[in-house]
């Protein structure tokens, strides 16, 4: 009597468990999920997520959709996914300006630190800093020289204050002591177009975004942001190398969903993301836009976010940047 009168309340104790996980989140996913981009389509955020969606879509059984909410420099998105119901059908691709708007702006309608969990880091990839070709620079050397002979004639497009572009190329205006004027686009498409069409003199942009434009001479690439060459454009030098010691920047791409969203939610989402970002299709696209898959846990994730506040709140207060 006393072992059958132990298996029941083993049982019983099994059974309250399972009562505590909401009956939607044990069927998880019920329906379709939305992937919010903060960003305009055309950007590297949306590219990566439109690689994805069509996986996620086979792998968790329901269609992914790919959700543009550009706005306040990617703030809009982030804060509608901070606010959306914690289900796990709201999932947040978001990047560098996450980790750096904290210490650019006094206030945001987020807090990065409690209203997110961490999915995975998915991808990581280099910019490309790239000139109209009727800017008289043919290096990175003589682009610096040629911003220090005429300070603040030029100009660099970006996708908004704290975005990626204007990250990489504050850095490297602070690094090497030039002057050059900020101008803010609706994102790194129509930054890209501004740049071709000689509206501003450059910019630093996602590389497989800028590859094809390089090829057929309609920008000028000068120096790739990683610490390493890419094999998309071997010849083409580091900046570090190429006369700017220190400077690196790397962007990522990583997926987030609001902070109370329960954790076998969340391992669904984290291990259909990464059979997704390993899938060989995936890992051809990412591949020719020169990304490096990483696809990390979320306790990793959430470990490397941190550093990342951190070193962009030292880069912030270095440079003086600000959202003007």
């Amino acid at each position: 009597m006393r072992k059958e009168h132990g298996i029941l309340l083993l049982i019983a104790m099994a059974s309250n468990l399972l009562m505590v996980v909401p009956a939607e989140a044990q069927s998880y996913p019920g329906r379709p999920i939305r992937m919010i981009i903060p960003n305009p389509p055309g950007g590297s955020l949306d590219i990566a997520a439109r690689v994805l969606a069509p996986k996620m879509t086979e792998i968790m059984g329901q269609t992914v959709i790919v959700d543009n909410r550009p706005g306040a420099d990617g703030n809009i998105g982030t804060e509608f996914v901070a606010r959306a119901p914690a289900d796990g059908y709201t999932v947040l691709i978001n990047t560098v300006p996450l980790v750096v708007n904290p210490s650019l702006r006094t206030k945001l309608p987020f807090d990065v630190n409690k209203d997110f969990a961490h999915v995975s880091l998915l991808i990581t990839s280099p910019f490309v800093l790239v000139v109209n070709p009727s800017v008289p620079a043919k290096s990175v050397k003589q682009l610096i020289a040629l911003a220090k002979a005429q300070p603040g004639r030029v100009n660099y497009g970006s996708a908004g204050n704290g975005s990626n572009l204007h990250v990489a190329a504050e850095l490297f205006k602070n690094l090497t002591g030039t002057d050059m004027l900020h101008v803010i686009y609706k994102g790194g498409g129509p930054a890209l177009l501004a740049v071709m069409s000689g509206e501003v003199d450059l910019s630093y942009l996602n590389i497989a975004a800028i590859l094809s434009y390089a090829k057929a001479g309609r920008l000028r690439a000068l120096g790739i942001t990683s610490t390493k060459r890419s094999p998309l454009m071997p010849e083409l030098p580091t900046i570090a190398e190429s006369g700017v010691p220190g400077y690196e920047f790397t962007s990522w791409v990583g997926a987030f969903v609001p902070a109370a969203t329960p954790e076998n939610i969340v391992m669904a989402l984290h291990d259909g993301f990464v059979k997704a970002v390993r899938s060989t299709d995936a890992v051809t696209r990412f591949s020719e836009q020169g990304a490096v898959i990483i696809a990390s846990t979320p306790d990793e994730f959430a470990t490397f976010f941190r550093a990342e506040l951190k070193r962009w709140a030292r880069v912030v207060k270095e440079t003086g940047m600000r959202a003007d």
